[in-house]
């Protein structure tokens, strides 16, 4: 053994001596123990680890909305002979394996196994929002958290702020309003199939604390065109899916009326009656009526008649009439100038009408003559053959054919020439 001084101090050293391999040999058999403990360990707490991962439960979070139903479904791998059991935020037990622990007829089993642990909540309310834990009981007892969102449903919404008719141009004034949504729902307006911008969306909290009112409010200018036309509001949220709830309001639009004179016939003459209805539009609809001819101050008719009658058309009737078609919006004055033709002459329809007619007269009278012609020739040529055969048959018959033979034959004497017509 050799002893050294120096700056660091004092350093044995053993060199080759006997003494010295036995230390080093004792040694080295100590860090292989050591590290055999170490890797006996290490694969102790490995096994430990993946036995407390098979024996995890798991579990996963679910939406549902007030009045639906949710599932809770609870699994593990390697029971290890233990029950599994849910209970709710409040650590009330609800299934402890198929044996109902709180008295809720809403809860109910759906699947008990070892290996699995499902129950179904119905007609769920706000307060069923929380955790809800499956455990089993190992040792130590393994948690496994559900968390339950409940959304609040929003009520139809409705619209305010309209109540009287509106004038045209004057500005409409909506407001719309939903309550019991949960997050805060959107709205949206329509007017007719146009979409329209309401002002931002308010937001304020319901009295229980959980749900929410929102409000949205829209104002555009009217014309009489959107008389009639509906304006809708609705409210857009999770909970209603594929669903949509809305309410709409019918504009009604006061606006002066328009007009126009409709004759009846449309080309009046002379001796005719004559129809002027005067059309108008307006609302409200006008109700007073006023006829006057240009030129004189009279009134035709009374004022509530839209409809001004000249029985009998002379051409002094010919002229400027004039409609004037009042409501509570204002007037309007519309004219119609008449000019009163002559008297129908024969329309060219009814002169092809009279030229067939008489055509076919024409026809008809040929055809009975054409038959009285035939008729008579025959009778004639009847009468001649009648008138010979009563000669045959008299007593001078001999004398008779004698005389047609000899008129045939050429030969006949001037004492017994005799004539027949036939």
């Amino acid at each position: 053994m050799q002893r050294s001084s120096g700056s660091s101090g004092l350093r044995l050293s053993l060199g080759g001596t006997p003494a010295g391999e036995t230390i080093r040999a004792g040694l080295a058999s100590k860090a292989t123990e050591e590290f055999a403990e170490f890797y006996q360990g290490a694969s102790t707490s490995a096994a430990a680890v993946a036995s407390d991962t098979e024996s995890q439960p798991t579990t996963s979070d679910e939406t549902v909305a007030v009045g639906g139903t949710v599932v809770l479904k609870c699994k593990v791998e390697d029971p290890d002979d233990s029950s599994l059991q849910w209970s709710n935020p409040a650590q009330q037990t609800l299934y402890f394996g198929e044996k109902r622990a709180l008295r809720d007829n809403r809860i109910q089993l759906v699947k008990s196994t070892p290996n699995e642990l499902t129950i179904s909540i119905s007609n769920v309310v706000l307060a069923d929002e929380g955790e809800y834990t499956c455990s089993i009981f190992t040792m130590p007892v393994r948690t496994a958290k559900a968390l339950v969102t409940v959304l609040g449903v929003p009520q139809n919404p409705q619209i305010f702020g309209y109540e009287l008719p509106i004038r045209e141009t004057e500005m409409a004034r909506l407001t719309c309003r939903s309550s019991g949504s949960k997050p805060a729902a959107q709205l949206r307006w329509k007017k007719g199939n146009k979409e329209l911008q309401g002002e931002d969306l308010e937001v304020m909290e319901d009295a229980n604390g959980k749900t929410f009112t929102v409000t949205s409010r829209v104002a555009f200018p009217v014309t009489k065109e959107d008389n009639e036309v509906e304006v809708t509001c609705t409210v857009d949220h999770e909970s209603l899916q594929n669903s949509e709830r809305s309410t709409s309001q019918k504009l009604q639009v006061y606006f002066k009326p328009t007009a126009t004179i409709e004759p009846d016939p449309p080309y009046p003459r002379e001796g005719e009656e004559l129809r002027l209805q005067c059309e108008v539009q307006g609302n409200p609809i006008p109700q007073e009526f006023l006829w006057m001819k240009e030129g004189s101050d009279m009134l035709l008719q009374p004022n509530t008649n839209r409809i001004l009658t000249l029985p009998f058309l002379n051409k002094s009737d010919s002229g400027t009439y004039i409609c004037r078609a009042t409501n509570t919006m204002g007037s309007v004055v519309v004219k119609y100038n008449l000019d009163i033709n002559d008297a129908s002459p024969m329309s060219s329809s009814s002169g092809t009408y009279h030229a067939v007619i008489g055509g076919v007269v024409a026809v008809i009278v040929f055809l009975l003559l054409s038959l009285l012609i035939v008729l008579a020739h025959y009778l004639i040529r009847h009468k001649g053959t009648y008138l010979t055969h009563e000669a045959k048959g008299s007593d001078d018959a001999p004398d008779a054919d004698t005389a047609i033979i000899n008129a045939e034959g050429g030969q006949a004497s001037g004492d017994d020439k005799k004539e027949y017509f036939i």
